[in-house]
């Protein structure tokens, strides 16, 4: 029988057992424990296979293990770096399928594409190599969007308003200035859209974790607004309710709504609170090349 680095689906279990005694383990040491436990057969050629990034290839599928359990809630993190099973994990007894993870990852997700279905499972029979990439990024940017939307909701709120500051200024708008941490009167930041000032765009960011952002929320800040500009962006981690929408939608201002999702989608797309972490290129024959013969 052919020995090979388990698929990261195949780590679910062994991570699971690893921390079956409820124990707080740094993800480093997790990983070093379930290859001691579970994969210490293996050559060590394949132990130390690395794919391109320069990760150790099997620490890389035990890490996306780790990774899978924590969005369908069988382990979190207690804090930075280091990993403990839930209550959840805990009561888990038969072997855990990647059918199974999906389906609770479907249920748990902060972050929504709104493309998941709870019957959604995403193993590729026939699929080309174009389409497993296409796969595996697009696996990738959710559970980062999913991640950042997680910290967006902890952060501190003063924080927070900052980072929606640099981000529009990441995205091409003037130079911002916060306002006083107390008596703004609802905003908490004015972003010079010339660079003379001459146009102002307000901002409003609310932090929150479950609750939306309703129509009084949107009638206070045009109220803030006071006049000076007729431009505004609120900005929250939850959602909009109906009442806010309608109220952003017939006011005399242009009030521009992000939501928790369109605002981890703007700061993917222009790196604020994320890393390239590594480029892979794609290459094919150059038949042009060949045709100068």
């Amino acid at each position: 029988m052919k020995l090979e680095i388990p698929k990261y689906n195949e780590t679910f279990n062994p991570i699971l057992k690893v921390l079956s005694n409820d124990e707080i383990l740094h993800r480093r040491e997790l990983i070093k424990k379930v290859i001691q436990n579970s994969y210490f057969h293996l050559p060590k050629e394949l132990l130390e296979e690395k794919i391109k990034s320069g990760d150790v290839l099997i620490e890389n599928r035990i890490a996306w293990g780790i990774s899978y359990l924590k969005q369908s809630e069988y382990v979190k993190y207690p804090k930075r770096g280091f990993v403990q099973i839930t209550p959840k994990g805990l009561k888990q007894k038969d072997v855990l399928t990647l059918k199974q993870v999906q389906l609770d990852i479907s249920k748990t997700l902060v972050y929504k594409d709104g493309n998941v279905k709870d019957d959604e499972i995403n193993e590729i029979k026939t699929s080309s190599p174009e389409d497993l990439i296409y796969e595996g990024f697009n696996q990738i940017e959710k559970e980062v969007k999913n991640d950042l939307l997680e910290k967006l909701k902890t952060i501190d709120p003063y924080y927070f308003e900052k980072v929606i500051l640099i981000l529009l200024k990441k995205m091409g708008y003037g130079e911002f200035v916060e306002t006083t941490k107390s008596g703004d009167g609802g905003i908490d930041g004015i972003i010079n859209e010339d660079k003379l000032g001459l146009d102002k765009i307000y901002i409003q960011a609310k932090r929150f974790s479950e609750n939306k952002v309703r129509e009084k929320d949107i009638r206070n800040f045009i109220g803030a607004m006071s006049g000076d500009t007729n431009k505004g962006v609120f900005v929250t981690t939850s959602l909009f309710d109906n009442g806010a929408i309608e109220k952003a939608k017939n006011a005399h201002h242009k009030i521009i709504l992000l939501d928790g999702n369109k605002l981890v989608d703007l700061m993917h797309e222009f790196n604020v609170g994320i890393q390239i972490k590594a480029t892979y290129e794609v290459k094919q024959l150059d038949e042009d090349f060949f045709e100068e013969q």
